[in-house]
């Protein structure tokens, strides 16, 4: 079992209690996801714009709710590896 499947387990809880405070579907939360966004940016860019990465990602799909949630995730990788391409 990977660490993250562990985690999510152990947090599954957690998501549900957050998600229901703020009226969200806990189903809806990509943990996964969430996690190789995260440490995309967080490895191949700065280490600080992961968690605010993440956040981009929620507000798209809080202002797009019918996109589909992997190619708003795509675009925002997108923007990391063509930084890193750029100046690199």
């Amino acid at each position: 079992m990977s660490d993250l499947v562990q985690a999510e387990e152990v947090w599954h809880d957690w998501i549900v209690d957050a998600c229901g405070q703020v009226d969200i579907d806990p189903a809806s939360v990509d943990v996964g996801g969430i996690h190789d966004l995260t440490r995309v940016i967080a490895h191949e860019f700065e280490r600080p714009m992961a968690p605010v990465g993440a956040f981009i990602l929620g507000m798209a799909i809080g202002r797009h709710p019918d996109a589909d949630r992997a190619a708003l995730h795509d675009a925002i990788e997108r923007t990391i590896t063509e930084r890193v391409s750029e100046h690199g």
